[in-house]
């Protein structure tokens, strides 16, 4: 394995889960990154203040403050820092409210090592992608709406607001293909990487948000048409 290319990479794992935190942060060296380990949420922050880290593996369950609020914060900081949650939960509820909150990317307990390896390889191609793509036209504008996917934050004629990065992923991808049809399976393979927990349902869900954001009636759009059986287009 070429470490070369990835030995740059500085991970903060929090877990508190002591066997697998030692098994984690021992693989995830063995692939070339740079592990910061936390075991409850007041280390994580302390460490995420402190540490110049590229990737967070972040537990929900966690002591003193728990993953939803880390990802708050962490979001509230660093707009563009990738985030993947693990979680034993299992329900929707819990998966929507972690992508809300500005989880990149979450995976369910128990887990395939490969897995979790795959989806931090992704998570961190993502990031460069992002980073290309917006350090050539990070201000972008339509209608009454105006975007900045530098630090996310974005405007409507009504108030002001801030993109979670997979809006910002999501939006920034129509975009850059104005005028052309994008399937739902082109948005999982370039914006997710194919992640296989995420179905095209919440692809779809994801459209809504943004319809929400910056069409004056959403049920209605102007700007981020779907194409029957086919996907989405952006026009502006």
């Amino acid at each position: 394995m070429n470490n070369s290319i990835i030995e740059k990479h500085r991970i903060l794992l929090v877990e508190d889960e002591e066997n697998l935190a030692i098994g984690l942060k021992y693989n995830l060296t063995e692939e070339g990154y740079i592990v910061e380990l936390a075991k409850d949420g007041r280390e994580a922050l302390k460490l995420f203040e402190t540490k110049k880290v590229d990737l967070i593996i972040l537990d929900i369950m966690i002591p003193y403050i728990d993953g939803f609020e880390i990802a708050r914060r962490v979001r509230k900081k660093d707009p563009q820092m990738p985030i993947l949650m693990l979680t034993a939960r299992t329900t929707r509820e819990d998966k929507v409210k972690g992508l809300e909150l500005g989880a990149d990317d979450y995976i369910t307990k128990p887990f395939h090592l490969d897995e979790l390896l795959l989806r931090v390889k992704g998570m961190l191609k993502r990031k460069t992608w992002y980073k290309d793509v917006t350090s050539d036209k990070p201000l972008v504008s339509f209608g009454d709406n105006k975007i900045n996917f530098e630090n996310l934050g974005c405007s409507n004629a009504k108030n002001d607001f801030k993109l979670t990065p997979q809006e910002a992923m999501v939006i920034k991808y129509l975009i850059e293909n104005k005028g052309k049809i994008v399937s739902r399976k082109e948005l999982l393979e370039n914006v997710w990487h194919l992640n296989p927990d995420i179905e095209t349902r919440t692809v779809d869900n994801f459209i809504a948000r943004l319809r929400k954001y910056f069409e004056v009636d959403p049920s209605n759009p102007v700007y981020i048409k779907s194409v029957r059986s086919a996907g989405y287009m952006f026009e502006d």
